[in-house]
């Protein structure tokens, strides 16, 4: 139990600084504050509307993740690395495809709710 504790609080101070340093991370909290109620709204099952909020909170997990691959990279060396660059540019496109996901099951979501599909 102390140990299931500990890393409760370890979730806590890490999403705690995460939501402190990342601009992304705030607005993507926001945006699943309002995914929330929108899902009722568009999803047509409530099945669809778990997938829509899923989906987004997928974003920020992996929002958060990208976060932790660049400041771990960071940490490691302030000089400019052509390898630490790639790195980072490949956490990024993970929250891009995270993104393009994200958009396509609301999109779909949408076209389902005005019959379109």
């Amino acid at each position: 139990m102390l140990r299931l504790w500990r890393a409760t609080v370890n979730s806590r101070n890490g999403l705690a600084f995460a939501i402190r340093s990342e601009q992304a991370i705030r607005e993507e909290l926001i945006v699943l504050a309002l995914a929330l109620p929108l899902a009722w709204l568009v999803g047509i099952t409530v099945m669809r509307r778990v997938e829509l909020v899923a989906a987004v909170a997928l974003v920020l997990v992996v929002e958060l993740l990208n976060t932790a691959i660049e400041k771990l990279a960071d940490r490691l060396t302030t000089d400019h690395d052509p390898q630490i660059g790639r790195v980072k540019d490949m956490g990024s496109a993970a929250v891009g495809v995270a993104l393009l996901m994200a958009g396509s099951f609301w999109l779909f979501a949408i076209a389902e709710r005005m019959g379109a599909i």
